[in-house]
């Protein structure tokens, strides 16, 4: 990728503090959630791989939405661990483009992704009994890839257009991580077509999965409702309601950085939320989807006996 800007080098993250005591909190505090996000996700891979009572499709996607977790974790984590103690918060121009590229093509990846696990709950409590020949194999898998390629496709375009902008008001990134409105911040010139181009990759990514989540359980709620008896109806909504959680978690925090008017970015509120759902968000989803899981907690007994 040509750089638009050739004087701008490499980028400054300010990070959250620069009181070094905070800074040292904050790092005791990270490299323990980051610990246990890897932990956490990587037990649940392990379980969903190794159990035969877990090869089902609803733990086919619960594997992969641990997976992509695992990762976007690993984009911003060290990075901010390395900030917290070191007197250098540089990254390079390039460092700069490969986590905006991965952490944009993971996250939209997880929006798909989203979107397919409601499908799923949609069809596991619509149609129970055509559920294990409707969500086959190769429609799982396809779900999944399509899911990849759809965010790391729409993830190359909104890199490039942010990249192509020309740097000319400083290179010092008010946030942690090389977000989108601290980079484009840092722009000067015409943005029109940037801007039409980030409400297409918004409405792509963010939008159109919600939609389809939410016709998802529009149709989960109306078969709910036709069940007779108040145990079926708890039992029917609770097949889906760590899923709905996690979605709430996810979209609504998302929806709340990049969907509000330009009017109202804040830089210091939008820095916690960022955190939430780049740092706090991949270790609470495998808590969401095990603590009240017996299928999990039955599986996570027999590999530790």
């Amino acid at each position: 990728m040509e750089r638009s800007n050739n004087t701008v080098t490499e980028f400054i993250l300010v990070g959250f503090t620069t009181d070094p005591v905070m800074q040292l909190v904050l790092f005791v505090v990270f490299l323990g959630v980051y610990s246990l996000t890897v932990v956490a996700n990587a037990t649940l891979i392990v379980l969903i791989c190794n159990d035969s009572r877990l090869h089902t499709p609803m733990y086919f996607f619960i594997g992969n939405l641990s997976f992509l977790d695992l990762w976007y974790s690993s984009v911003y984590t060290p990075k901010i661990l390395l900030t917290c103690i070191s007197e250098d918060k540089s990254i390079s121009f390039a460092g700069c483009v490969c986590q905006f590229f991965f952490s944009a093509g993971l996250a939209y990846s997880e929006c798909y992704l989203l979107a397919a696990m409601a499908y799923d709950r949609y069809m596991a409590i619509s149609k129970p009994l055509r559920y294990a020949q409707a969500m086959s194999i190769k429609l799982c898998a396809f779900l999944v890839a399509s899911s990849y390629l759809g965010g790391f496709i729409n993830s190359s375009i909104i890199t490039k257009r942010t990249f192509d902008l020309n740097f000319c008001s400083g290179n010092i990134i008010d946030d942690f991580f090389c977000d989108l409105y601290p980079l484009v911040k840092l722009a000067c010139g015409r943005k029109d077509g940037y801007q039409t181009v980030l409400y297409l990759i918004l409405c792509s990514n963010v939008i159109t999965p919600t939609v389809l989540i939410l016709a998802s359980y529009q149709f989960i709620i109306a078969t709910i409702l036709r069940i007779c008896s108040t145990q079926g109806r708890l039992k029917a909504f609770s097949t889906c309601s760590s899923h709905l959680v996690s979605v709430t978690l996810y979209y609504g925090s998302i929806l709340y950085i990049y969907s509000r008017p330009r009017s109202s970015y804040s830089l210091d509120t939008d820095k916690i939320v960022s955190t939430f759902y780049t740092v706090v968000f991949p270790m609470l989803n495998p808590m969401i989807y095990s603590l009240r899981n017996k299928d999990v907690k039955e599986a996570l007994n027999k590999l530790i006996k």
